[in-house]
């Protein structure tokens, strides 16, 4: 992998359309996918993706589109996977061609349900991508302030530190500044579980409580990604870097967090079935919890946070209920 690489998408969303608009100061040409050949059509007639992040125009004469997944894995040196978690597994089950050899870059931040794997694993013990030729894409980072062009950093988490920071060099900008890291899997287990504490602060927000109590809250959340990540992957880490404490600060509290949004209608009384309806978007918590409640029968932390929201969400317990019993817990 060098810069002279062949750089391709694979998903359309806003992640997606953000990662494209970082990618296009630094490549000359980009191979991205879309599942549908009318936006395509759309996207080549305005110059913008024409349902995620409409305000951003791009030069389509230096974008390949394609609607073929094989296609855009043959063309491509490097793969980055930027859809939802919920349609990875049906996604990459269509590849008759192999994405061993190609370094991939998992923008996704949620696990494979089915399988109750984080995108790494998956990658590396379904998919056969070797260890070090996989990096993830964490934050803080919403694509809305991408869009907009406002300074925000990301960390690219790889195994092979040198490749971590070649792929890094096509994402930096002059509004992104990029560090590496080598815990994929701390980095990316952190992603999952902030999502899952923000529908916890999205429900105390939508209850009423305060930012006095929304600030215990995210401490102790913290405090539970800690635990996991440390049961999980027992490794040397700084928890309090940007990659785990920053990306869950911006999801717990951003206005642009749809974790927070679906968690704050279901505060507000709205039905899990409802929120969802409502919100448009896909809330990765949603899915993650219940992956990461079966995943911890094996590993027994102490999660009170993720369990409130397990039971709010999946065994129907009243949001004002456990919630209060979460308040005795927190400290």
């Amino acid at each position: 992998m060098d810069e002279t690489s062949r750089v391709g998408i694979i998903g359309s969303g806003s992640w997606a359309t953000a990662i494209a608009k970082m990618l296009m100061n630094n490549v000359y040409e980009l191979n991205w996918y879309f599942r549908n050949p009318k936006h395509i059509k759309k996207f080549r007639k305005d110059g913008r993706n024409p349902n995620y992040l409409t305000s951003v125009d791009f030069d389509v004469n230096n974008i390949h589109f394609y609607t073929d997944i094989n296609h855009i894995v043959e063309d491509s040196d490097i793969i980055i996977l930027a859809i939802p978690s919920a349609f990875l597994k049906k996604t990459l089950n269509e590849l008759t061609v192999p994405l061993k050899g190609k370094f991939v870059a998992s923008a996704v931040k949620g696990l494979v349900a089915e399988d109750n794997m984080i995108v790494g694993t998956y990658l590396n013990e379904i998919c056969d991508v070797p260890l070090d030729n996989i990096g993830i894409i964490t934050g803080p980072c919403h694509a809305e302030e991408v869009a907009l062009e406002r300074l925000s950093y990301l960390t690219i988490a790889c195994l092979d530190v040198k490749k971590g920071r070649t792929f890094a060099s096509f994402l930096d900008c002059s509004y992104i500044k990029t560090s590496v890291s080598d815990d994929i899997y701390g980095t990316e287990y952190s992603a999952v579980l902030k999502n899952i504490i923000a529908i916890a602060s999205g429900i105390c927000h939508g209850m009423g409580y305060g930012d006095n109590f929304q600030a215990v809250l995210i401490s102790n959340g913290i405090q539970e990604i800690k635990r996991f990540v440390d049961t999980v992957h027992p490794i040397t880490r700084d928890i309090k870097s940007s990659a785990y404490l920053g990306d869950l600060l911006v999801t717990g509290y951003s206005q642009f967090s749809r974790n927070r949004m679906f968690g704050t209608m279901l505060g507000k009384g709205y039905s899990v079935k409802y929120a969802q309806m409502e919100m448009l978007m896909i809330a990765e918590g949603y899915y993650a919890v219940k992956s990461i409640k079966e995943i911890n029968e094996k590993y027994k932390v102490n999660m009170p946070i993720t369990d409130a929201v397990y039971n709010i969400i999946y065994e129907r317990i009243s949001p004002s209920i456990e919630i209060r019993l979460l308040t005795e817990n927190l400290r």
